[in-house]
């Protein structure tokens, strides 16, 4: 990567191109319509929440196959909307992977409730019905939990939910991994009361921000559209309208969480690509597993035999069998030119969430456990065939001998 900047102070950042001998970790996929329809929108006169948002929500909900969604301004305020939606009792308990990124907490503190971790299980990063069961057994049953599809695999939601105690509608779906995964023969987005996608730039679906809410819910759907631009009845966009009335009204609290047009313009057009880029996702994803498989002291991630895997992530687990521990992975694979990252550092490490988190009392060893051993290696669409043989060969070589 470089960067350049001009005489007036804007500064360019150059992506290295896809045959470069580096092997970027991730690299954000935008296509020539998206390009052309990000200046449509620019030059129309227009460019904030409006009809272009609009038709991404209708398209995205029938991709889904959900009755609606709505367009935010990134996965945790979908899910800080939609705890809000569902009306819980101020400092209620939400169930919480440890294994999850920090916003997934976040968004239930700020929607006034506490976070409970609960622990993950090896072989998945996910929690289990036992883990789950674990948590309860602590604190009570939760007044809702939120599951998180951990890399794109399906996770059980109807196992956790028992678990829980907590009926479907008390269960929010982390779907930030989860584009493109399917539980059974259904696709996430219409599972449960609602779930919560992300478009930020490494996601399946890049838009570089934004998220998405679907449900089959129309009360939750109603507050969350309200509730992503303050509460007001009507958006700007309706009230600018031929005939539209400059009055609104405010009845509850709400954030300002809404999608742009430009965001929107930009996700109806890569929607249109998505199914190739998942179809590529796998292949890559295929390739890793073929090569790896025979490489000692690492653990391949498996495709889930009641449903589809999204490969958002492929994440391996170093093990002790391989020569190098994680850390020091990383760094050799940077200075071959590989990047490679860590999802995620477990919540109860860091130190705001160990001070406001509920935790098991005896701790979280599934997440302490597999955390030193987590590295996520390089997938997305632009990753050609030859760059993942490199990566391969490169963990091939520095697990032969100790270094």
């Amino acid at each position: 990567m470089s960067t350049s900047t001009s005489p007036r102070g804007i500064t360019t950042v150059r992506l290295p191109p896809a045959d470069d001998l580096s092997v970027p970790f991730a690299r954000t996929e935008i296509c020539a319509e998206a390009r052309e329809a990000a200046r449509v929108v620019l030059e129309s006169g227009w460019v904030t929440t409006g009809p272009q948002a609009q038709a991404f929500e209708d398209e995205f909900a029938e991709y889904v196959g959900a009755r609606h969604a709505v367009a935010v301004s990134s996965c945790t305020a979908a899910l800080e909307l939609v705890l809000r939606g569902m009306r819980l009792p101020p400092g209620g308990v939400v169930l919480v992977p440890d294994l999850t990124f920090c916003g997934a907490a976040q968004a239930v503190l700020h929607a006034g409730l506490r976070p409970l971790l609960v622990d993950v299980e090896p072989a998945t990063g996910m929690p289990s019905a036992a883990t789950v069961s674990r948590a309860v057994r602590a604190f009570g049953r939760p007044e809702a939990m939120m599951a998180m599809h951990y890399g794109g695999a399906p996770a059980p939601l109807r196992e956790l939910g028992e678990a829980a105690g907590l009926p479907p509608y008390r269960v929010v779906e982390d779907a930030a991994h989860a584009l493109g995964t399917h539980l059974g023969a259904r696709p996430v987005g219409a599972l449960t009361r609602a779930a919560c996608f992300s478009f930020y730039a490494t996601k399946n679906l890049p838009i570089g921000e934004g998220g998405m809410i679907t449900t089959d819910d129309d009360d939750l759907a109603g507050h969350c559209r309200r509730a992503r631009l303050h509460g007001m009845s009507t958006d700007a966009w309706r009230r600018h309208l031929p005939g539209g009335s400059w009055q609104y009204s405010v009845e509850e609290a709400g954030l300002k969480a809404n999608m742009t047009d430009l965001q929107a313009a930009i996700g109806r057009a890569q929607l249109r690509h998505l199914p190739g880029w998942q179809q590529r996702r796998a292949h890559l994803a295929a390739r890793y597993t073929a090569r790896l498989r025979e490489v000692p002291g690492l653990v391949l991630p498996e495709p889930p035999t009641d449903g589809l895997h999204a490969w958002h992530l492929y994440v391996v687990r170093v093990r002790p069998g391989y020569p190098l521990r994680r850390n020091r992975l990383v760094l050799r694979l940077a200075e071959l030119g590989i990047g490679s990252s860590v999802h995620f550092i477990p919540l109860h490490r860091l130190g705001y969430l160990r001070r406001t988190a509920l935790r098991p009392p005896e701790g979280l060893p599934g997440a302490d456990a597999l955390f030193p051993e987590l590295l996520s290696l390089p997938l997305h669409p632009g990753l050609t065939e030859a760059q993942v043989d490199r990566v391969c060969a490169a963990l091939a070589d520095l697990g032969k001998a100790p270094s």
